[in-house]
């Protein structure tokens, strides 16, 4: 089981350097195949030993091992971040078929996450590529009752269409978008429990910026980390806490 999870913990880095490529490319409508990857400051060409995943950064330093800029941290947290994600979703799924659905899933906010805090843009060449791939999962690994992943996506769409209809603009169209695939996989129950969380997770990290300057109140922040964090908080965790919610008021 220990080399299991570490074959897995392996897959994820790996994929998550992939990912870093994905989210900083598609947006700037680029290739993901050439060139290939190269240091931003001296544009070096990175050898195979300068990409592997986490510990090539570690290994440098975090610096370029051509002209010694550094390299931001970015890369090998997100990295990181998707080998131990993609661990968690095994220990908790184990072989079953949703484990399918799960790395989908961290894959998508992974490469929305990269994206959205280099630019503040969410793709839609990755949010229709994901989407049919959601739903090919759904039909065939079917939430319960099967009708919930529709009237998710019709929530999750109609909610935050509703806000920046109310807000005038302030809420993305991305992020609108988004919502609407979340809902496939997670339900209507869930894509509401995962907008509440992103909200709160957003009002306390947003709050604690401007409390020691790091954040002006009138500045735009990317939303889609926020998003990703409420969405795994709902999608791992939800049922749990819904039931537990409504033990306590019970």
């Amino acid at each position: 089981m220990l080399l299991l999870n570490v074959y897995i913990f392996s897959l994820g880095l790996i994929l998550g350097s992939f990912y870093n490529v994905v989210g900083l490319r598609i947006p700037m409508k680029q290739s993901i195949v050439k060139p290939r990857s190269s240091c931003p400051s001296c544009k070096h060409v990175l050898t195979a030993r300068e990409l592997v995943p986490v510990f090539s950064y570690l290994i440098q330093g975090g610096k370029c091992r051509n002209c010694k800029a550094r390299i931001s941290p970015i890369y090998p947290f997100m990295e990181l971040l998707t080998g131990m994600l993609f661990v968690l979703s095994f220990r908790l799924f184990g072989f079953e078929y949703e484990l399918l659905v799960a790395l989908t899933l961290v894959s998508l906010l992974v490469i929305i996450v990269v994206s959205d805090l280099a630019y503040m843009v969410i793709s839609d060449v990755v949010l229709l590529f994901f989407t049919g791939l959601f739903l090919i999962e759904r039909i065939f690994i079917p939430l319960m009752p099967w009708w919930d992943s529709i009237l998710g996506a019709a929530v999750g769409f109609g909610l935050l269409l509703f806000i920046a209809f109310v807000s005038k603009g302030g809420m993305g169209g991305g992020d609108i978008k988004l919502y609407g695939v979340l809902g496939i996989v997670l339900g209507w129950k869930l894509v509401l429990l995962s907008f509440f969380l992103a909200t709160l997770f957003g009002a306390v990290i947003g709050s604690i910026g401007m409390m020691i300057g790091k954040v002006k109140r009138k500045n735009p922040i990317p939303f889609g980390p926020f998003i990703a964090a409420g969405t795994l908080c709902a999608y791992f965790y939800g049922t749990e806490m819904l039931e537990w919610y409504f033990t306590f008021l019970l």
